[in-house]
């Protein structure tokens, strides 16, 4: 239960430099008067800008500072939860924060909007739209409970029933699906570009494995026959310089040979000359004497028989210098072959070092590959990885599921309200029977309303006299306040009413409604009225509000 204790204000509004503080909890009843401005509904206001930041009435937060001083602005608020005390103080220019518990003040690390989170949820546990319903009702400003929208009027029983705690999970579960979502969704675009990765990697490990083989089968095929050709062309190298041993000696006995067939050719030339002296001439030229003819042809036969055994020898030679110049151009033609396959041979040596270098880049590639290979696996670790995460998720979600279904307004919190329902409608029942307002009137678990009369024609709130709405709105009033004392949850010994009295209730009406006030037990009420005269001797006690030099301040009554 909160039990408020006091409030005090300064420079608030219409109030000066000096504070104007309200016992909260000195009597059972307490009628505020004073005439229009004088400031007694500044009360509602310091409350609801003391604890949650905002006026009750709808006015900007800077009119809330006094017009004439112009600063240092000043709630604060005095109540108590269990054997906790707690003062809550708040000020604008200097804007001032503040939440003391117990003589210390409470840490303020997060941003101010934190910080009232923390005194709504955590310590009050009512929000502004309950204490608006609970705790005050005005005539100007309040929205009677029938007016609030199906998603209000639910958070205002929600906090009654201290069963808010279920929209919170909920809200952090809808973070928690948020959250679990997005995870899936990085997971997923993840899972794809490790997949997409390792089938590009696998397949250009693939391509790269099946060329390197063929380039591997083909360098070694072709390294193998310039070797093979290699060495054909030295064993041929070694019968053509076998062949050529004798090269030198053909070359000497030719050239002996030739010289000596210029010498018999000379020689021949000789005796063909005297031949043909002694055919010539029968008469010595030299001494003019005759040339026997005896001597003659013996001379002539002579020298005819040397001839021919000279010709015979010059064909012999010229035969025998024909083989040797055969054996010579078969030799240099060896030569010439000799050096054509010393040629090649280099050539193919030089290719088969060029396939060697090849094939030894090829192994290389292939330690290259294994990196490549190895960085397959990593990603297929990756992938599993990625997919025992997404079971994870999945899994998750599958408890999310139940979760929400718990949550959801239709689940624990349907029940909890289902079996609050029927003391509700039982309690309304009874306010409006004490309010003299014979109504049938039921709420639903969307808390939409059924109204019937005595005679069973269905009404709804709009079809009322505003006398009629007001006794609705005071009975769910009184029934909030009622379900909350036995929930203990929203449950505080405040109530505050602002010119309740002065608008729709008749003298009827009010009678009734004092009657209630005075049954509520252990309970401090504030009326604020302008009907002091016919209310005086209604209230445990009376406070005035006046302004004095343009400043308001409470008097005695």
């Amino acid at each position: 239960m909160i039990h408020f204790k006091k409030v005090r204000w300064k420079n608030f509004i219409s109030t000066g430099n000096r504070f104007t503080e309200v016992i909260l909890d000195r009597s059972r009843t307490t009628l505020i008067i004073g005439e229009n401005g004088a400031g007694k509904s500044t009360v509602l206001d310091a409350l609801c800008f003391g604890l949650f930041g905002k006026p009750y009435r709808p006015i900007k937060k800077n009119q809330l500072i006094n017009s004439i001083n112009l600063g240092n602005a000043l709630v604060e608020v005095e109540f108590k939860i269990g054997t906790n005390e707690f003062l809550v103080r708040r000020g604008i220019k200097p804007n001032i924060f503040e939440i003391i518990r117990n003589d210390e003040p409470m840490n303020q690390d997060a941003h101010s909007k934190d910080f009232q989170k923390v005194l709504e949820d955590q310590i009050l546990k009512l929000n502004y739209k309950s204490f608006t319903q609970v705790v005050i009702l005005g005539s100007s400003c309040f929205i009677p409970f029938m007016q609030l929208s199906t998603n209000h009027r639910r958070e205002v029983v929600e906090d009654i029933l201290d069963i808010k705690v279920f929209t919170m999970m909920n809200t952090l579960l809808k973070l928690k699906y948020k959250e679990v979502n997005s995870e899936k969704e990085d997971l997923k675009l993840e899972e794809s570009l490790y997949r997409s990765t390792k089938e590009l990697e696998e397949s250009h490990l693939e391509k790269i494995e099946q060329d390197a083989e063929n380039r591997i089968d083909v360098l070694t095929k072709e390294r193998d026959k310039y070797n093979v050709d290699k060495n054909k062309k030295m064993i041929r190298n070694q019968e053509i310089q076998t062949a050529l041993v004798n090269k030198t000696s053909v070359e000497a006995d030719s050239s002996k040979l030739s010289t000596l067939r210029t010498q018999v050719k000379t020689k021949k030339s000789e005796v063909d000359k005297q031949r043909d002296f002694f055919v010539k001439n029968d008469d010595c030229p030299v001494c003019e004497q005759p040339i026997n003819a005896s001597f003659k042809k013996t001379r002539n036969s002579q020298l005819l028989d040397q001839s021919k055994k000279y010709d015979s020898a010059i064909g012999e030679m010229e035969s025998e210098l024909s083989r040797l110049h055969k054996d010579m151009s078969d030799l240099n033609l060896l030569t010439v072959e000799l050096q054509h396959n010393n040629a090649e041979i280099n050539a193919l040596e030089k290719m088969a070092t060029k396939c060697q270098k090849d094939l030894n880049q090829l192994t290389k590639d292939k330690e290259e590959t294994d990196e490549k290979r190895k960085r397959i696996e990593d990603l297929q670790i990756n992938l599993d990885e990625v997919n025992l995460r997404m079971t994870e998720l999945k899994e998750e979600n599958f408890y999310l599921d139940i979760c929400k279904n718990l949550l959801h307004d239709t689940g624990i919190k349907s029940k909890i309200i289902k079996q609050y329902l029927p003391v509700m409608n039982q309690t309304i029942q009874k306010y409006l029977g004490i309010l003299d307002f014979y109504v049938n009137f039921h709420l639903n678990e969307q808390f939409e309303e059924t109204i019937k009369s005595r005679y069973r024609d269905d009404f709804s709130y709009a079809s009322f006299s505003e006398g009629e709405k007001m006794r609705i709105d005071l009975a769910l009033m009184f029934t909030w306040r009622e379900v909350a004392r036995l929930k203990n949850s929203t449950n505080t010994n405040l109530l505050i009413m602002d010119e309740v009295f002065d608008s729709s209730l008749d003298a009827s009406g009010t009678d009734d409604f004092l009657k209630i006030l005075n049954e509520l037990e252990s309970q401090n009420i504030f009326v604020i009225s302008h009907k002091g005269d016919v209310l005086f001797d209604k209230f445990h006690s009376i406070m005035k509000f006046e302004k004095q030099n343009n400043f308001s301040q409470i008097v005695e009554a």
